[in-house]
């Protein structure tokens, strides 16, 4: 075994200069062997030298070299670099011979005058056929020599038989004989394109014949798409490159299913951008009866989910994940899911070839890969080569003659323009197909319309679910009673500022830029940007939001124009004759001041940052580009907050559209069509939208009910809740059929009940009626009480049995404080006790306008100091300690905060004396 070599020094190359020959590549490849830990280990001892090698690098993959001659030297190594490099050799090739160089008993030396005694059999220089290698002159063995001829070149009609007698040889009365490690690789990709041609002839017969259909969707692909199907399909390793808009999903799925119906494919896994799982999720069920699973949660979640989809019945077809789940888990992927297809949504995002997120991408293993990408290069063609190198690196080579052949180089070695262009779109042209809308406009439907959902952020989910909170307890009251006026305005106002937040805090709170949307909207226009000609207009209620969005059209180098309520009717005008007149002038920004009456014709993409309550609304917005006389196909693009009132506005949305088809247009079953009435209509629709049980928690309301659904209730409740559940048992009474949810919680019950019990209906909505699970929630203390009466034999337990589903003694609950984190919490404690010191001294001097401001930074303290407790982000102003999910351990003394927060009098005594009353509560947390 070895660790490090004893390689001589050798002079590299600097990275930044490209002008390297290939001794310079050796001599780099000899440097990494040296300066590299591996451990390695001959396979079969009866040769000391000319014999196979297990060489484990430090990242942990194990390979094996072959050893055939060490004076010239040949050798051959299983890694990629070894096989597309040319050179010969890689490093673990160099570790091997260095190893042997310096082991005394190899036998290095008489290895290198004599000569190999083995006779290997290895692919030929032309990849056409294999032939015999002699390592030392001799008569050849007389069993060989009805396998080969006079240039040692293997005649046989079947070279699968020919090589399974040979191994026979080997194995048998012809020890020195070695069938080389890269023939098996090499039969296998004969095998793999005998195969593709066999099953292209064989698909075309069935359709053909009709007993097959020539769809493979559940609705007919438009003939451009059918030709991208098959071009995946049968490709095997492919890249899709069709202009935005052409529908790379659908022809991806329906990839997809038809290697599936070749018996192919038992397991697709898809690697999308976040905002996209739930897209994927509702193409492939709208398109195919494949089933589908979205991974998310932790990563034993995520292994589980991995080893679900792998089990021999019952395992879902598609496995959908984003990019950053793969930073962690794309080797699991590989030995747990074994994907058959590999499918790359927006792959542009491993289009840097150095990052972490594309060595992970390119980790994953699969016959198939089906790479979607609208902008394979955006900046410079090694982007392109990036791509190709995961379908097949050894279409481009290595990167250092990819350099070399298609970048002229200054005299530092840096790259200062292109060269061989036409030369590297014919290598490609095999795995590559694009289309333009140009290219298929007499087949392309008129519009296009996708979601994209995205995950708000941390900010903007303590916002929302504040926001949340108060909406569903204003629905709880106006089920028992109607709503005065002001609680009914209350409701609206809060409903829309629930919809603000889903674009961005910072429309309601202009020192926090939280914006889940812009990251999401950025790679849109990037796209957009980098097809010429591609004019976008982006809507939003708000002009906070497209203040954002003009931020980022400046970073991303797109002209725009700017239509809102706020700008002069007279400037108005400029601003849309700039935008049609302009061809630098890319993006219409406009608020809904700009949703009727403007016609733009010559935009062919709209982006709706926030969804109307009205579709005729959002049918204004689109008809600004999709109107008569657009000579071009339009996308429209909407973004969806997962798991908020905006996801499930869809449902709404497509309700009200379908009411206007039947009625004006006469489409659909209008008698299928419910009809709600007044205040009834309004308290449903407000459930419908997953409020008026104080909504679900996005998590719960995203999540699929899974087989143990007292256990995912739990699991949701726990992260729900954000520390404030104490303990969750399924208890089963001593009679009846029913079985009790008992839920512990830190503060008070009636403040979490509500969103616990939407949590409930969530996961057990359609359960059994005949043996129901019902909910019962109890604060800590109660639950304590409790449990002293039982022990007292004052009252006794009525139920048979309980399951544990969580508790605060769970291992995978918190861990202590570590040491640094204790000192910063009681660093937050003083600085809330002197500031609370100070205010007492400020009320007592008859200072009180001065005194808010202590006691308001010793909230914020004390904030701050109980989110340290509990590991959560600490609130950076008095605004956020009202939404930050420290709550539980505050109880009612929010209602403090707020009166902190207004201006007006303060009740200064009981204010105080709460604060004090919080600061006892801080050592219990901690």
């Amino acid at each position: 075994m070895a660790k490090r070599n004893p390689v001589p020094e050798v002079a590299v190359p600097p990275i930044h200069d490209w002008r390297t020959t290939d001794e310079d590549e050796i001599r780099r490849r000899q440097w990494r062997a040296g300066n590299e830990s591996f451990a390695i280990r001959n396979r079969d001892r009866r040769h000391p030298v000319f014999s196979n090698f297990e060489v484990r690098s430090g990242s942990g993959m194990t390979y094996s070299v072959e050893i055939r001659d060490v004076a010239t030297p040949q050798c051959h190594c299983e890694c990629v670099d070894f096989r597309i490099n040319g050179l010969g050799t890689c490093k673990h090739v160099e570790a091997v011979l260095a190893w042997l160089r310096a082991k005394p008993a190899s036998g290095w030396r008489k290895a290198a005058r004599d000569g190999s005694p083995r006779l290997d059999v290895v692919v030929a220089p032309d990849g056409e056929s294999v032939v015999l290698r002699v390592g030392s002159p001799g008569p050849l063995p007389r069993a060989l020599a009805r396998w080969f001829d006079g240039e040692g070149r293997l005649q046989s009609d079947s070279v699968e038989s020919a090589l399974e007698a040979l191994r026979d040889l080997a194995a048998g009365p012809l020890p020195a004989l070695r069938i080389s490690q890269e023939v098996t690789p090499w039969l296998e990709a004969r095998r793999r394109a005998a195969e593709r041609h066999e099953l292209r002839h064989e698909y075309e017969q069935h359709v053909q014949r009709g007993t097959w259909p020539a769809q493979e969707t559940r609705v007919p692909l438009y003939p451009y798409q059918r030709e991208g199907m098959l071009h995946l399909a049968f490709t095997e390793r492919a890249l899709l490159a069709d202009e935005m808009g052409l529908g790379k999903t659908i022809q991806a799925i329906a990839a997809c299913a038809l290697v599936h119906r070749l018996g192919r494919a038992r397991r697709a896994l898809v690697v999308t951008p976040a905002s996209l799982k739930t897209e994927w999720e509702e193409q492939i069920q709208r398109f195919t009866d494949l089933s589908c699973q979205l991974v998310f949660g932790s990563r034993l979640q995520r292994l589980r989910a991995y080893e679900r989809a792998a089990e021999p019945t019952g395992a879902p077809f598609f496995t959908v994940v984003n990019y950053e789940q793969m930073l962690a888990d794309s080797l699991d992927v590989n030995e747990r899911l074994r994907p058959d297809i590999v499918v790359l949504d927006e792959a542009q995002r491993i289009k840097n070839w150095s990052t972490r997120t594309t060595q992970a991408i390119k980790r994953l293993r699969s016959r198939y890969a089906f790479v979607l990408t609208g902008t394979p290069i955006e900046n410079r063609i090694d982007e392109l080569y990036s791509l190709v190198d995961f379908l097949d690196p050894a279409v481009l080579g290595p990167l250092f003659r990819f350099n070399r052949e298609y970048y002229a180089l200054d005299d530092r070695g840096r790259p200062e323009s292109y060269r061989n262009l036409r030369q590297l779109q014919e290598r490609i042209r095999p795995l590559l197909l694009r289309r333009r809308k140009a290219d298929v406009e007499t087949e392309l439907p008129d519009r296009t319309d996708r979601n994209y959902f995205v995950t708000l952020t941390p900010r903007q989910q303590e916002q929302y679910d504040d926001f949340e909170a108060i909406v569903g307890r204003l629905a709880l009251i106006a089920k028992r009673r109607p709503l005065t006026q002001q609680e009914q305005d209350k409701l609206l106002r809060t409903l829309g500022m629930m919809r603000m937040t889903c674009d961005t805090n910072y429309i309601l709170q202009p020192e926090d830029r939280s914006c889940a949307k812009e990251s999401e909207l950025e790679k849109i226009l990037e796209e957009c940007r980098d097809n010429p000609g591609v004019k976008v207009i982006v809507f939003s209620e708000w002009e906070r939001m497209l203040e954002l969005v003009r931020e980022v059209c400046r970073r991303v180098g797109l002209g725009f124009a700017w239509h809102t309520g706020s700008v002069p009717q007279r400037r108005r005008r400029a601003e849309i004759n700039a935008f049609k007149a302009d061809p630098d002038c890319r993006v219409f920004l406009s608020t809904d001041s700009g949703s009727t009456g403007l016609n733009l014709q010559n935009a062919s993409v709209v982006i709706n940052c926030d969804l109307p309550w009205n579709p005729a609304k959002l049918e204004q917005r689109i008809a600004r580009a999709w109107r008569k006389h657009q000579t071009q196909r339009v996308t429209v693009i909407n973004l969806v907050a997962r798991g908020t009132l905006e996801e499930r506005m869809l449902e709404t949305l497509a309700h009200k559209q379908a009411l206007a088809d039947g009625v004006l247009d006469r489409q659909g079953d209008l008698d299928a069509i419910p009809m709600k009435r007044g205040g009834q209509a309004f308290l449903e629709r407000l459930e419908q939208l997953g409020l008026g049980r104080t909504g679900a928690t996005p998590a719960a309301a995203a999540a699929s009910v899974p087989a143990d659904r007292a256990l995912g209730f739990a699991q949701a409740a726990a992260a729900g809740l954000r520390g404030a559940l104490v303990g969750c048992e399924e208890r089963y009474p001593r009679d009846g059929d029913h079985s009790v949810l008992y839920v512990v919680v830190d503060g008070d019950a009636v403040r979490w009940r509500p969103r616990l019990e939407a949590m409930h209906g969530q996961y057990f909505r359609d359960s059994d009626p005949l043996a129901p699970v019902r909910l019962e929630v109890v604060d800590r203390a109660t639950h304590e009480a409790l449990e002293r009466l039982v022990a007292a034999g004052l009252i006794s337990r009525t139920t048979r049995a309980a399951r544990v589903l969580t508790s605060a003694s769970d291992p995978a609950g918190p861990t202590p404080l570590s040491d640094a984190e204790r000192r910063r919490l009681e660093q937050h404690q003083a600085q809330a006790a002197r500031q609370l010191q100070l205010a007492k001294v400020l009320v007592g001097g008859g200072f009180e306008d001065e005194a808010r401001t202590a006691l308001r930074q010793s909230v914020l303290w004390r904030s701050r100091a109980l989110a340290v407790a509990r590991r959560l982000p600490e609130p950076d102003g008095l605004e956020a300690c009202l939404i930050a999910p420290i709550s539980p351990a505050w109880g009612d003394r929010q209602a403090l905060i707020r009166q902190l927060a207004a201006e007006g009098p303060l009740p200064w005594p009981a204010v105080v004396t709460g604060l004090e009353q919080a600061a006892l509560e801080l050592p219990e947390v901690a």
